[in-house]
């Protein structure tokens, strides 16, 4: 009996076969590298990402070329003002038999599926946001006092327009901390926008195929988890995570002056399972701190608020996670 194969021989066949599904994917969302990984850090990890840009910026076609090439089955819910959370779930109806019996009957909704598409989720109500809570942290939703169990895997890749814009719901912090990353969908550069201009205004379009089925995105999860992380990058993570905080000791006056809250353990949760997928996709064997800088933005952003006296000088959150992030990891590196 043949023995199975060593980790390392596993990560390098999921290496290549996500090699594959990035190359089939950057043939239709041209341009934006950074964003198709953050998207297949996402699924690898096994968390729900949501994609932040304006309109017009592919997060949609993105969504659904991922549902394709890594063999998910998809749904997608376009998030409108008079959305209501039976949409999303399903609702019971009352059915009438032949000899005059009456039942009810659950219709499931868009939400039993593998890969579930929330396009522009800040359109909606909070109510109907909210109705994706239980779904995105448990995998099921409870009608009518049954628990339902959804697809698995199951991801929700939300799309949502800058708050600014009108019309817009801020999402309740409650459900943002259960996004594992925040994705940031900017405008392509001159030379991509060409290459986007070229691909698809002519007669024919890229052929798109599965590389992945559903049963091995869920071995590749397992195999994420099991990939190795050095005491000192895990060191490195609580330090970033804490140092966020205003009122732990660690927090430098930046923090303190600037922030409200601070990201709580998930953050720590997110950047320990999503630093193994960066690793993998660069092609190494083991995340290093390097790993951690370059994801701190996608984890932190979403989970937490700076107060009002730092907006009102033109500081951005991004600005401050990029300086203390810094901070910490010449810090981590002297000690």
């Amino acid at each position: 009996m043949a023995e199975p194969d060593s980790l390392v021989t596993q990560i390098k066949k999921l290496g290549e076969k996500l090699d594959e599904a990035r190359a089939m994917i950057s043939q239709v969302f041209i341009g934006q590298d950074r964003v198709v990984d953050l998207a297949l850090i996402t699924i690898l990890s096994g968390g729900h990402g949501i994609l932040v840009g304006l309109p017009g910026l592919g997060k949609t076609q993105l969504v659904e070329t991922l549902s394709i090439v890594m063999g998910l089955d998809g749904n997608r819910v376009q998030f409108t003002p008079d959305l209501m959370p039976a949409d999303i779930l399903g609702s019971e109806v009352l059915d009438t038999a032949s000899d005059g019996t009456k039942s009810f009957r659950f219709i499931k909704g868009p939400v039993f599926c593998q890969l579930l598409m929330a396009d522009e989720i800040n359109r909606a109500s909070p109510r109907t946001q909210s109705a994706l809570l239980q779904a995105m942290q448990e995998k099921e939703v409870t009608i009518a006092g049954q628990n339902w169990q959804l697809g698995s895997p199951f991801h929700v890749l939300a799309t949502q327009n800058p708050i600014e814009q009108e019309g817009t719901y801020p999402l309740p912090e409650a459900q943002l901390d259960r996004f594992l990353l925040e994705i940031q969908v900017q405008y392509p550069d001159r030379m991509a926008e060409k290459d986007i201009l070229l691909a698809t205004t002519g007669v024919e379009e890229p052929a798109l195929s599965s590389v992945f089925a559903s049963g091995q995105i869920l071995e590749a999860q397992n195999l994420i988890r099991r990939i190795p992380v050095g005491d000192s990058v895990v060191e490195l993570i609580l330090d970033l995570v804490r140092a966020f905080r205003p009122e732990d000791p660690s927090a430098n006056n930046l923090v303190r002056e600037n922030m409200r809250w601070g990201p709580g353990p998930r953050a720590s949760q997110a950047l320990m399972l999503a630093i193994r997928s960066q690793a993998l996709l660069r092609g190494d064997l083991a995340p290093s701190a390097a790993d951690v800088a370059l994801l701190a933005p996608a984890i932190l952003n979403h989970r937490m608020a700076m107060g009002f006296a730092a907006r009102s000088r033109g500081m951005t959150q991004l600005e401050l996670i990029d300086e203390v992030t810094d901070s910490v990891i010449q810090k981590s590196a002297l000690s």
